[in-house]
């Protein structure tokens, strides 16, 4: 029996790690993408901002 008990936590992490990975391959896309892409490009166009203004400085 301790074959099964050193098999459980890998298929556990596994299993944890494949739901993990189709969540996120499902949350692409949809009604929100346009939504969250403008965030992002605010994030990195504010950051770029300050990157430049510290580097004049």
């Amino acid at each position: 029996m301790d074959y099964v008990s050193a098999l459980v936590p890998p298929v556990v992490m596994a299993a944890f790690f494949i739901g993990l990975v189709v969540t996120i391959v499902k949350s692409q896309g949809g009604a929100n993408k346009a939504k969250e892409d403008a965030a992002v490009d605010a994030v990195l166009s504010r950051a770029e901002t300050a990157r430049q203004s510290t580097s004049r400085s």
